[in-house]
């Protein structure tokens, strides 16, 4: 299991290429024993397999490498970004099958987006893209539009600029512009982060007096809402995807 010949992968590289999730994730289930190799198990993180010779089991059920695809979609509120809920709640990957996703492929959401939160998200079966995309270097910023319950001040603006408490973590965001206020219309922000910890701007907001009425996601790195090219969901080809990472 610990040969070094070409045609033996760490296993959970042929875990993540095969779309079971992100690199962390299938380090997880193999320390748990849920994966199998040849019909034993395997709960250490050095070994190797070789897909083209033997059979790689989770949970009991082969595990076979797919065609990677990625798709940017346009999550409606009301999703959850998930693949399953045990209360019954409609779920990302159910919508994005009845949108024209593959529904054979394992896909699992890059990032989340609140229950009641919409907009941007990438679903992918590549966990290699999804680790690279997490990492810190990459540094891929995430821009909202949020409608909120009255005017910002230019205080309140501030002290979100340069980070403010909550819960123990410190929530900043990189840029906040103002929109051009709507008679009738709640007043809008659009905020950048570079960095998205659990409901982000929704607490930072709420830290500062503001409450928000709607959250949208509206652009993702170099992708934005029109790259969806007026459809809710769409696959993106590798010339798109390389836009992620430049470098």
């Amino acid at each position: 299991m610990t040969s070094e010949t070409p045609s033996l992968i760490r296993l959970q590289k042929f875990l993540a290429a095969a779309g079971i999730g992100s690199r962390r994730r299938c380090e997880e289930l193999i320390v748990a024993g849920r994966v199998r190799i040849d019909g034993a198990v395997v709960a250490q993180l050095g070994a190797r397999v070789d897909p083209e010779t033997q059979r790689v089991e989770l949970d009991g059920r082969p595990v076979r490498a797919e065609p990677h695809r990625t798709y940017l979609a346009d999550k409606p509120r009301g999703i959850l970004c998930t693949s399953s809920d045990p209360e019954g709640r409609p779920t990302i990957v159910e919508w994005a099958a009845r949108m024209g996703a593959d529904p054979r492929l394992r896909l699992y959401t890059i990032g989340r987006l609140d229950y009641d939160s919409e907009g941007l998200i990438l679903l992918t079966n590549d966990g290699a893209l999804a680790q690279a995309f997490a990492h810190p270097r990459h540094h891929v910023e995430k821009e909202y539009r949020a409608w909120i319950d009255r005017l910002a001040t230019r205080e309140q603006i501030g002290a979100m600029l340069d980070g403010v408490e909550e819960g123990g973590e410190t929530l900043r965001a990189l840029a906040i512009v103002p929109e051009a206020a709507r008679p009738g219309r709640p007043p809008t922000l659009r905020i950048v982060l570079g960095e998205g910890r659990n409901r982000h701007i929704r607490r930072m907001l709420e830290t500062v007096g503001l409450r928000v009425k709607r959250l949208r996601r509206i652009r993702i790195g170099p992708l934005s809402e029109s790259d969806l090219r007026g459809k809710p969901l769409r696959e993106l080809p590798p010339a798109e995807l390389s836009r992620l990472f430049p470098a």
